[in-house]
């Protein structure tokens, strides 16, 4: 693995993304055919798209929070911190889902890797689904960065 950048965006359902974009073309066709007030769902659309996340160039040592829509990055680089360790944990991700009057809530397994510093600050790095890319992406940062890593996936904590 050879990565200046590591990317992590929190994932938006296919339906979500399709009636944003829906909503999105809606809306600028109505803006074009004067209905300003079309631009609104436009909005609507671009927010239903938005997928938020991280980004750290490793070769610049920055870093950002970014929000993702149609392609674009958008935020602010911050000067990377002194790093302490780097944190691989399970947690559950819920999703909840209203339709009509009725919801329910969804649930799913993931891997969060943070970034520690002064104690008990973090940077959220890195989130995937499959424990075998977050300790390859932790012991690749752990080489870069010259960090130790903290195994936080089972009850009793590890350094590995």
């Amino acid at each position: 693995m050879n990565k200046t950048t590591l990317q992590s965006l929190r994932k938006v359902s296919s339906i979500k993304l399709l009636f944003g974009a829906l909503l999105f073309c809606v809306g600028i066709f109505g803006a074009i055919t004067n209905h300003v007030f079309s631009l609104v769902l436009s909005g609507i659309g671009v927010f239903l798209m938005l997928r938020e996340g991280s980004e750290i160039d490793l070769m610049s040592k920055t870093y950002r929070e970014i929000y993702y829509v149609m392609g674009l990055k958008f935020g602010k680089w911050k000067d990377l911190p002194d790093i302490e360790y780097i944190s691989v944990f399970k947690t559950m991700e819920s999703k909840r889902v209203q339709a009509m009057g009725a919801s329910t809530t969804f649930s799913n397994e993931i891997y969060k890797l943070n970034l520690f510093y002064n104690r008990n600050q973090k940077i959220e790095a890195y989130r995937t689904d499959e424990i075998n890319d977050a300790f390859e992406n932790a012991k690749y940062l752990s080489q870069v960065l010259n960090i130790k890593i903290l195994d936080a996936t089972e009850r009793e904590s590890k350094w590995l």
